[in-house]
């Protein structure tokens, strides 16, 4: 069976950082593209970061040069690197697993972020 498991959320002063991880087990980490999505209250989610198999990233405009996604295949886990974070960051943060070239299959139970003014 696949699972995310999702760790790291909590609350900061803006301009803090979090880093979030997402270990998976039960599949071959390494061949997958991983993302990390984010919902606020009353917004939809939205993709924040993907990193493919081979390493290449794409960020949403709102948040480089700020986050950081990165993997380590030995450990299965997949990171986000949040940075001089600001309180529209507050958010539940979700890893997910992309299947391939289609929609994201499994997904993490969820990490709150919290950034106070």
């Amino acid at each position: 069976q696949v699972q995310l498991v999702e760790s790291g959320g909590g609350l900061v002063q803006a301009g803090g950082s979090l880093r979030l991880s997402c270990t998976v087990s039960g599949t071959i980490f390494s061949i997958n593209a991983m993302g990390w999505f984010r919902q606020a209250p009353g917004k939809q989610r939205e993709l924040v970061a993907s990193i493919t198999s081979g390493g290449n990233t794409n960020y949403a405009d709102s948040v480089k040069g700020r986050f950081s996604i990165s993997r380590d295949n030995a450990k299965n886990t997949v990171y986000l690197q949040m940075n001089s974070l600001k309180p529209e960051d507050t958010a539940v943060y979700y890893c997910a697993r992309k299947r391939g070239p289609g929609d994201y299959d499994y997904w993490g139970q969820g990490a709150q972020v919290t950034v106070s003014s």
